[in-house]
Formats: C-alpha cells, structure tokens, sequence
C-alpha cells in the first residue's frame, strides 16, 4: 500500500486525488494531508480518511479542527512549517502537490531531500524555480510524475522512447473561456464568465489563467523543466474538444498522441501508480464516433499575450519566470475580488516584466526575494 501525502486537498485537484485513493482502497492509503481555508471539506476529508497528520493555513483554522478533533488519533499544524511537515510526514511514499502557487516550492524540495517521489500539479514549482527543482531531484534521484493533463500525456507519449528522437512538444490548449471572443470583446467581461470553462471542471485561479492563456505559458515553461528540451522545440495547439491532451514529434515526423476524455483522474491516478496502470472503473470511454469532428487552430500570440510574455520570460530565463509567475497570481487574485477588469491582468503582468532586470541562476533566497518584491509592485499598482 503506497502512503500518499496530498497537499490541497479540498482544491480541484485534491478532491479528484481524494476520489482516485478512495476507488483503490487496497492499493493507497492517505496519511498527511493540507488545505486553506475550507474547514468544512478539510472536515469531512479527515472523518472519511482518517489521515495522521493535517497542515492548515492559519491559526483560526487549526483551532477549530483541535476543537473538533481533540478526541481523534490526528495530529494538527498550522502555517508553512505545518506545509513541509505535511509534505515529508513519516512514511511518506508519494506527495501529491496540488496547492496553487509558488508556496508549493519549499515542500516539493524538503520531500526531495527526503527520497519522496513527485506528483507534481503544482505547475508554479517548475515556474519559479526549475533549475533548482530539477537539480534537486537528480542529486537525490527522485521522480517528478506530472499531473497536468498535457504534461502526463507527454510522458505517456514518451514510454519506450528516447528522448534524443524528440523533435518537438505540441501541448494542446482548450482556449478558456473566450476562446470564441476577439480581444476587443473582452473589455468588460465578469469574473462568472471568466470562470465558466467550456471543458474542464477546475479551480478559480487556473480557470482564470485558462482564459488569458497563463496557464498555457505556465506549462510551457514546465515542459521545458520536465523534459529538459529549448523553448524552440516546445509548440501550442489550440483545440477546444479537449480530445488531444498533447503530442510528440519525433525526428522520422512520426506523431505519438495521447487522448481521452476531459477527466483530471486519469493521469493523477498515472502518476500514483507509474509504471504500471489501474482500472478507471467511473472514466467514461472515448467514442472518437459520437466526437465526429477535431479541431485544431495556431495560437495567437497577440491574441493571447500571456502566451507571449511566457516564452519570452521563459527564454530570458533567470528570474524572469518568477517575476512572471508572481505578477500573474496578484492580477488573478485583483480581477477575481473585483479591483482590476480582466484585461488588466495582462497589463499588470507586462510592467512587472518591463520593470525586472533578470538575475541568472538565482539562489532560493533571490528567488524568494524577487517574488516578493513583484508581488509589492503589483500591489502598489493596483
């Protein structure tokens, strides 16, 4: 039985996570486990799994689940600590990091250090320090199993492959939200249309960057990390069925693909039991007949800026991605309380990236510095 500790549990992700070890009692057992602020799905999940350990955000948080579970074998912390804690709990097999935001990054490096495999859904990790992460990972030989559905289909694509036969990624994106709108539509769209994703059942913040084609960036930047291939050999495709999560070309022009229907579960349920496969008993099967009809389209980078002002950060390199990242997550989270237009975010983003002079191979400490630093601009900003 693989020991499995989740961080985000009561997030999109977490909860399909959460349904993945439930459909396989035999085979996981969760036994550390954080969230926010939602206490009463951190409840429920802690009566339902009975995990050893629990990370909450903040103080107010912890006291009402000591209050509540005083009587329960269940050990209790709040705050980042708690979080690394969490993430390198005894026993740890596997750390499933579902949390949005760079906060995932020391946990991730801490479960490193401690021979813990990756399930990385964090996307933010690689975003903001790849070059640290991944050397980290091969110093102590620890796997980073993707969980983004285009990273995962990557992966799978490349089973029994040699990466020296890779000519290029071509990660397939849905187009969010606006995907039917021109850019001059998009002036006073809501934060409710915004978040009213046409394929995907996510959380607010990666339904956002869906709709500006951040996350896109985001992923891009994460390829480039996970599979260690130039941003020249790393290509978008628009698809809005959701059908094609990603494709590998390969040096003879072969194509390999992977498909299947818009289910989050499927490759988190890859990444717990890599190499080897389990039955999905609830995913409904792909019927390519009753799909008829793919579509595909180039990306537009002046349609999509966010995609744009990825590559290029990603490219510069240094700290440039964390100045990306940093900026994106203040913007989101001004456009989702209602102080900024959706626009705006795109805006935002580009002063604190105009404003940065990159710093090469950045320390930990220089990494954490500038996203402070950005995170106080764009505050001032708004």
């Amino acid at each position: 039985m693989k020991k499995i500790s989740l961080l985000g549990a009561t997030g999109s992700i977490g909860i399909q996570t959460l349904d993945v070890i439930e459909s396989h009692p035999e085979e996981f057992k969760l036994v550390a486990m954080s969230f926010g602020r939602n206490y009463k799905s951190g409840s429920d999940i802690i009566n339902k799994f009975k995990p050893e350990f629990v990370a909450v955000k903040d103080k107010e948080t912890y006291e009402h689940l000591k209050s509540e579970f005083s009587s329960q074998d269940v050990k209790l912390g709040y705050g980042e600590e708690a979080l690394i804690e969490a993430a390198i709990y005894d026993g740890v097999e596997c750390l499933v990091n579902a949390v949005v935001g760079s906060v995932g990054l020391i946990p991730t490096l801490k479960a490193i250090e401690n021979n813990i495999t990756i399930a990385l859904a964090n996307k933010e990790t690689l975003v903001t320090a790849g070059h640290l992460v991944t050397e980290h990972a091969k110093k102590y030989n620890v796997n980073i199993l993707p969980v983004d559905s285009e990273h995962s289909a990557i992966f799978q694509c490349l089973q029994g492959e040699s990466f020296k036969s890779i000519d290029r990624l071509i990660i397939t994106a849905s187009g969010g939200s606006f995907r039917d709108r021109k850019r001059e539509d998009l002036v006073d769209v809501t934060v409710d249309q915004a978040l009213n994703h046409p394929n995907w059942s996510m959380g607010a913040k990666i339904t956002i960057d869906s709709a500006t084609m951040m996350n896109k960036g985001l992923e891009v930047i994460e390829a480039h990390w996970l599979f260690n291939l130039p941003y020249d050999k790393i290509d978008v495709l628009l698809h809005k069925e959701s059908i094609i999560h990603s494709l590998v070309e390969f040096h003879d022009r072969s194509i390999i693909a992977q498909l299947g229907t818009p289910d989050m579960r499927v490759p988190i349920q890859y990444a717990l039991t890599y190499p080897e496969r389990l039955p999905l008993k609830e995913a409904k099967r792909l019927e390519l007949w009753e799909i008829g009809k793919l579509h595909f389209e180039k990306a537009d980078f002046t349609r999509f800026r966010c995609l744009q002002y990825a590559f290029d950060s990603g490219k510069i390199g240094g700290t440039m991605p964390t100045v990306l990242n940093a900026a994106n997550e203040e913007a989101v989270a001004a456009f989702l309380s209602g102080e900024i237009t959706f626009l705006q975010i795109e805006e935002l983003i580009e002063r604190s990236l105009d404003k940065h002079e990159s710093i090469a191979n950045p320390s930990l400490e220089q990494i954490q510095e500038v996203d402070q630093l950005t995170r106080n601009f764009v505050q001032t900003l708004i």
